[in-house]
């Protein structure tokens, strides 16, 4: 199986799942119902389920029902997209090469449809089948902590808007993304790990991982908002340049943010080393995480 079989494979294990646990858009109140799929559905990589899913089957080959776990990250990473696009936040008018939600269903169902998904989040994990109380727990404090605003999503963001037009410094840069975008990621390889029953060393490992890709995502992020088009990106391109934020290539350039990226997949390879092959699907995608043009 090659990893672009993995990842059809196991997304659409997810999106089954988010289809399942998501309200059908003919059930009242349709609109909220409508503008939550739209976005949700709207053909987004995945990466955050498949790496829960991989971090899952790293611990335990034969784990199943974890893609119920998995969709949780996606719908906070969705709920967090349809907010960041809105006119008071990045003021966006396309997301996954399409036009953003508040432009469709106007800022008030946008903002709507981003706080059903974050409620959705919570109830599938507390609802989880053949799941312990304990662990859903864990994944629910775990999830929490991640999109909050203590070395969490939230924080990022308010960190990353504070920012703007600041002198852009390594110490705040890392501030930023370790929270923006990289608790999430950490989050995703976590929950997989605690799904699956992982060891207390296994955990730590892939804790490591998470880390260490997350921050290679995000300066990947950076690297292409300034070299792709908005038709690669299926979003609008060099925004980060506009808005004068805080990016790897505005503090360490070009060459030296890809080298810093490649540095962190490696790392992220590394940490893996305790797995064996079991780890076979968490190394291929830190690969695609740094090697992607979109």
């Amino acid at each position: 199986m090659t990893l672009d079989d993995f990842i059809r494979d196991q997304a659409a294990l997810a999106d089954a799942a988010l289809n399942r646990w998501t309200p059908d858009a003919t059930i009242a109140p349709e609109t909220i119902h409508k503008a939550m799929r739209y976005s949700l559905f709207a053909g987004g990589k995945r990466i955050r389920p498949l790496l829960c899913i991989a971090a899952g089957k790293a611990v335990d080959p034969n784990v199943t029902g974890i893609e119920n776990a998995a969709i949780a990250l996606e719908l906070i990473h969705t709920y967090s997209l349809i907010h960041d696009d809105l006119p008071a936040l990045d003021n966006d008018d396309l997301r996954r090469g399409r036009p953003t939600n508040h432009k469709v269903f106007g800022d008030a169902m946008a903002i709507l449809a981003g706080d059903s998904l974050l409620t959705l989040a919570f109830e599938v994990l507390a609802k989880l089948p053949d799941t312990s109380d304990r662990t859903k727990v864990a994944l629910i404090a775990e999830l929490a902590t991640a999109s909050g605003t203590v070395g969490g999503m939230i924080g990022g963001q308010v960190h990353d808007i504070e920012g703007e037009r600041q002198k852009p410094t390594a110490e705040l840069l890392e501030r930023i993304h370790r929270a923006k975008t990289g608790a999430l990621l950490r989050a995703s390889v976590r929950m997989g790990a605690l799904y699956a029953g992982a060891t207390d060393a296994q955990y730590q490992a892939l804790s490591s991982f998470g880390e260490h890709v997350g921050l290679a995502f995000q300066i990947v992020d950076d690297i292409l908002d300034v070299e792709q088009s908005s038709e690669e990106l299926g979003k609008t391109a060099g925004k980060d340049q506009a808005q004068e934020k805080i990016t790897f290539p505005a503090v360490y350039g070009l060459a030296k943010s890809k080298e810093m990226a490649e540095a962190e997949r490696l790392a992220a390879h590394q940490a893996l080393d305790s797995f064996g092959d079991a780890a076979r699907w968490l190394r291929e995608i830190a690969d695609l995480v740094v090697h992607r043009k979109s």
